[in-house]
């Protein structure tokens, strides 16, 4: 799996612990004894745990001194309870860091544990899970990381990775059979999907060549019969409206990838605790 590198890591947590740190540092640290602590970072919850080396980064930028050892690692499915990390090193170092660090686990597990709900929801059949472009601003690394934690696949990075034409393109150009063309004369190498809504829409671009189709807010029996359709010709995939209770449904319709949004923009946040040890 397609690991993040790790000055983007450091970067993006110097980043978040700024923000902590703003204007004056930790001015409640200074009344305590900066004394040498061990320390334990524990799962609140049943999760597919992700983020240890986003809070290893954490604890490092504060104090370089502070150990981290692993006792678990990132795509691993971690119980309520389970000690995910073990900390030794100065108190105020610790202290200065918990919160980001805990935030970044929280958030990285908590997007891989909601795309491994759809993942699991569709085993057996031949059809992934991937995420959209609805991220957090300028978290969309992190979050499409943990979309693979949890078994999904990554839709685009951003604009310039394939053409997707969608429905806000169609209404200013009207003629999506003309759209299509000039994006197979402009793709420059670059991949193309196409969004369309109805099966009317379809017929007017069937056997054009270009590389994905897309069946946005489809009911299952009609994904089935633009699948039907469209399989000798393209790679399928439907979005909207994707949940839980219905996603098996639209898997069984034979589409090759289900596109789900919920996984980046609405995944709950896992709870992560750090005690200090006796």
């Amino acid at each position: 799996m397609q690991k993040i590198n790790k000055k983007y890591i450091k970067d993006i947590v110097q980043q978040s612990l700024r923000e902590d740190l703003r204007p004056s540092g930790d001015i409640t640290t200074r009344i305590i004894k900066n004394k040498k602590i061990s320390a334990k970072i524990i799962a609140g919850q049943n999760c597919i745990i992700g983020g240890l080396n986003f809070a290893k980064q954490a604890f490092h930028v504060s104090d370089k001194k502070i150990t981290f050892k692993f006792k678990t690692k990132d795509g691993r499915k971690v119980n309520r309870g389970k000690v995910v990390a073990i900390l030794k090193g100065k108190a105020v170092g610790i202290l200065k860091s918990e919160r980001v660090a805990l935030n970044f686990l929280g958030l990285i597990s908590g997007v891989a544990t909601t795309t491994n709900k759809f993942v699991k929801k569709i085993k057996g059949k031949s059809c992934k899970i991937c995420c959209t472009r609805k991220t957090l601003p300028n978290l969309r690394l992190i979050q499409k990381y943990g979309v693979r934690l949890g078994g999904g696949i990554n839709h685009r990075f951003n604009l310039s990775d394939e053409i997707l034409i969608k429905d806000n393109h169609i209404s200013v150009n009207k003629n999506i059979r003309s759209l299509v063309k000039e994006a197979i004369k402009k793709r420059d190498g670059k991949k193309i999907t196409v969004e369309v809504d109805n099966l009317n829409q379809l017929k007017k671009i069937i056997g054009i060549n270009f590389d994905r189709v897309l069946f946005d807010n489809m009911k299952p029996k009609i994904i089935k019969k633009a699948v039907k359709m469209s399989n000798k010709f393209y790679e399928t995939e439907a979005s909207g409206g994707v949940t839980l209770s219905n996603v098996r449904k639209i898997a069984a319709t034979g589409v090759k990838r289900i596109s789900v949004g919920q996984i980046t923009h609405s995944a709950p946040v896992i709870d992560f605790k750090l005690n200090f040890s006796s």
